[in-house]
């Protein structure tokens, strides 16, 4: 393909390259070289990117989201805003708006929910949110203020990197923090590290000591003793496998995070201070609902209990906390659970934002289950959140949940309206 040197580029390691690679596509797709893609309304208000962890970068998430026909994309990457400058470019280049934000990890242990299971597989009392339409203004504030979360959240990383070595120690197996897992990420750039980036790095071991296929699934099952979910197993047995270290990922982190991790503390910081941010800085702050899980999507949590319990009390807590807004995903869950969410968000008057967690190459960049006119509200709420960013990097005081907003407009249903509209404006 005349144009895959283009498109292999937008991964590469300089930000410049990427968006130069962009912009050479985009005329492509104007000139009629390349195919435009047929546009839809999607949305998607969630994509990491390797500023977190993902297999795309900012320019190429955008082209993915371009070319499965979204309207528009937001960024979303753990704990950094590093990669949202790019994201904003990238979206300019290729006509999709855009909207950004960070996902961090909150301490509810002061609150009514200490000692739950909220919405985080790995820890209680500790829940993962987002903050949505950061003004651009603000984006340097932002990242300043989790910039030394993410140092203390290394400190971890490197105890969970002994953790594994100490389980991998028989077989003979090792990772180095410094030398396999911070180069696969962009720590250097203001990105953060994972517990995805740590058991990417060491599916590149096991790939690199087994190979790919039988032997390397052997080695999981009766080995490790880990379990394998019947399609999971046929991927690593697949030697062609385009996405194998990604599979082995999703394989590893669904059963083998409990063994090697440590609590998150020092890199957590209270709900009420990250609240205290969004008023500060014009960010709508989110509850990511997870909800109870049978059969994970992704393939990356096992079978689990989350809010489902008890979620009057958690939308009451949310509530008085300070929480603008909810973010759920429509594939990710039932339908009595995303009518349970939709019902409560009304009666709390909370925001509503989809939001479908895109890390992996398997998944779609579209939510075919939007296409239900039951989450056509999610649509709006899109482009009131792109309105919101255009309106508060214009002025702070001039965003959806602004006293000045709330006076004029005190239902969040014509708040929604307003600002559909301001973000529909070219």
């Amino acid at each position: 393909m005349k144009y895959q040197e283009c498109i292999d580029n937008l991964n590469h390691s300089e930000m410049e390259v990427r968006l130069r690679s962009l912009r050479k596509l985009e005329e492509a797709v104007q000139k009629g070289e390349l195919e435009r893609p047929e546009s839809g309304n999607y949305v998607n208000n969630h994509i990491h990117t390797i500023y977190s962890f993902s297999p795309y970068s900012p320019a190429k998430a955008v082209w993915m989201a371009y070319n499965a026909g979204l309207k528009t994309a937001g960024i979303m990457d753990h704990d950094s805003l590093g990669g949202v400058r790019e994201f904003i470019e990238a979206g300019s280049i290729m006509g999709i708006a855009t909207t950004i934000g960070v996902e961090c990890r909150a301490d509810f242990s002061k609150t009514p929910l200490n000692g739950r299971r909220i919405n985080n597989p790995d820890q209680r009392s500790i829940a993962y949110m987002a903050l949505h339409g950061i003004p651009h203004t603000m984006i340097d504030r932002v990242g300043s203020y989790f910039a030394p979360f993410t140092r203390e959240r290394n400190k971890r990383n490197v105890l969970m990197t002994e953790n594994i070595n100490k389980i991998m120690s028989p077989f003979e197996i090792r990772i180095d923090f410094e030398k396999d897992i911070k180069p696969i990420s962009k720590h250097d750039e203001g990105g953060s590290i994972t517990e995805r980036n740590i058991l990417f790095g060491l599916s590149l071991k096991l790939v690199e000591k087994f190979g790919k296929g039988q032997q390397l699934v052997d080695f999981i099952k009766n080995r490790l003793e880990l379990e394998l979910a019947s399609k999971v197993e046929g991927y690593l047995l697949d030697k062609n496998n385009p996405h194998y270290e990604y599979d082995l990922l999703g394989a590893l982190k669904g059963r083998m995070v409990e063994l090697f991790y440590v609590a998150a503390k020092a890199e957590c910081p209270d709900v009420s201070e990250v609240i205290r941010l969004c008023c500060e800085t014009g960010a709508i702050p989110a509850y990511a609902y997870l909800g109870d899980i049978t059969d994970s999507v992704t393939g990356d949590k096992k079978s689990q209990k989350f809010e489902d319990g008890y979620l009057k009390l958690l939308f009451d807590v949310i509530k008085r906390l300070g929480f603008k807004a909810a973010t759920y995903m429509p594939s990710r869950n039932s339908m009595e659970q995303l009518e349970r969410i939709k019902s409560l968000c009304e009666q709390h008057g909370l925001f509503q934002i989809s939001g479908e967690d895109i890390n992996s190459p398997r998944q779609s960049f579209i939510c075919e289950a939007m296409r239900n006119p039951k989450f056509y509200n999610l649509y709006d709420s899109t482009w009131a959140l792109i309105g919101h960013e255009k309106a508060a990097t214009k002025d702070v005081n001039d965003g959806m949940f602004s006293q000045k907003a709330v006076k004029l407009y005190p239902s969040i249903d014509e708040r929604v309206e307003v600002f559909k509209k301001i973000g529909l404006q070219r």
